[in-house]
């Protein structure tokens, strides 16, 4: 039941996003194209289904929200091909294709990753059946998460760091805003859209971040334990970039021991929804066994 609402979710999300697109009329055919090439890579479209399962929850119909779940995925694929630049990464291969500066060259990558940032939240006010003051709360939340408390710093903070040894507390910093800010935004909306209240909203928070934390221990684990041909990039590359990780700083094992405490206390948060939050639970399980 888990592996099959993912999958009708995910090709819910590759639908719609696909629409979004085809809905633009370009000005300039290369920085769609490399938009395109991009979002429509295939992926997990985690953030979205997390959004929708977050408004599943609260006791709505998170597929009501398929249009701002969209909105967020646009907003992560920005990151992703600003990530992998030379400037940043300097990451070859995303998804198991050519990062997208591999294919239209550095300054159309950035390009296509602004547009996309932007589309987003032109995308996001047009979320159907919800009161404005909903809509602008859902984008306030989002625009947090991808600025400088959010992504942006969490990237800064992981660009000063590279060649250097950084201790746990910069590493949660750097983390919390670069992975976990947009899965805090994408659960959070997801309830506010849904209109969970304070107590509903505060434990899904919760989750949330414990979630993300979770997702980016398993993440570190895999740079050393993955095959490439399944996570679609190289193995070691934090290794590579003199970067610090969950493992680096600990140990495999502890790395691999904290993930399971931090899954655990996800879970916890999730009691007081009961079965509304099956797929939540099963999803934060699944980040302990993933294998990209």
């Amino acid at each position: 039941m888990f592996k099959e609402l993912w999958q009708e979710r995910q090709q819910l999300v590759e639908r719609q996003l696909g629409k979004e697109l085809d809905a633009q009329q370009p000005l300039n055919k290369t920085l769609h194209d490399a938009m395109q090439y991009s979002l429509m890579a295939g992926g997990k479209r985690l953030r979205p289904i997390l959004l929708m399962a977050a408004a599943d929850a609260v006791g709505a119909d998170g597929t009501k929200f398929l249009t701002t779940a969209c909105a967020i995925e646009m907003i992560h694929t920005y990151s992703l091909i600003h990530d992998d630049l030379p400037a940043m990464d300097n990451d070859d291969y995303r998804r198991g294709k050519l990062t997208n500066h591999k294919v239209y060259g550095d300054g159309m990558a950035v390009l296509a990753g602004d547009a996309l940032l932007t589309l987003a939240f032109e995308v996001m006010l047009r979320q159907a059946e919800v009161p404005a003051e909903t809509r602008l709360s859902v984008v306030r939340e989002m625009s947090m998460a991808a600025g400088m408390n959010g992504m942006v710093g969490g990237q800064a903070i992981d660009l000063e760091s590279e060649g250097h040894r950084i201790d746990m507390d910069t590493l949660r910093s750097m983390h919390m805003g670069k992975t976990g800010a947009l899965f805090h935004a994408a659960i959070r909306s997801g309830a506010i859209l849904a209109g969970a209240g304070e107590k509903e909203l505060s434990a899904l928070t919760t989750y949330a971040d414990k979630f993300g934390l979770a997702f980016q221990i398993t993440d570190d684990i895999l740079d050393v334990t993955g095959d490439e041909q399944e996570i679609g990039k190289p193995v070691g590359s934090d290794l590579r970039n003199h970067k610090s990780t969950y493992v680096t700083l600990t140990s495999l094992s502890e790395a691999q021991q904290l993930a399971t405490e931090t899954v655990q206390a996800a879970e916890a948060a999730l009691q007081p929804f009961g079965e509304r939050a099956a797929f939540l639970r099963d999803l934060v399980r699944y980040l302990l066994a993933r294998k990209n």
